[in-house]
């Protein structure tokens, strides 16, 4: 088979796809656990296939997630909304700024 540059550049896409979704899968895989605050008023589930939960002054809300560089991004039912969370070198999460969330940390 003779190799042409449209088939080069197709390869090359391909692989680079194949790379950000294997990158995509070990993100959320990465994160994938319960986080808490040490008091306990703020719990994080985030499960396998983009599932989580969020329980807040004791409510809990249903969500979807996906990973985005440093970030956690959940998709809940109202009235929680979307909710962005920075994910730390020490593993740990930060909600949005207002201080109204404390830090998470990933219990064992």
């Amino acid at each position: 088979m003779k190799i042409t540059s449209r088939n080069f550049r197709e390869k090359i896409k391909l692989g680079l796809l194949s790379v950000a979704i294997a990158g995509g899968l070990v993100a959320c895989s990465g994160v994938k656990g319960t986080y808490s605050d040490p008091n306990g008023g703020v719990v994080l589930e985030l499960r396998s296939g983009g599932k989580a939960a969020i329980t807040f002054m004791g409510e809990t809300a249903d969500c979807t997630y996906g990973t985005s560089r440093k970030q956690v991004l959940l998709d809940c039912k109202p009235p929680a909304g979307k909710i962005a969370f920075n994910i730390h070198d020490d593993g740990s999460l930060t909600g949005p700024p207002g201080g109204f969330m404390p830090t998470l940390r990933k219990q064992k």
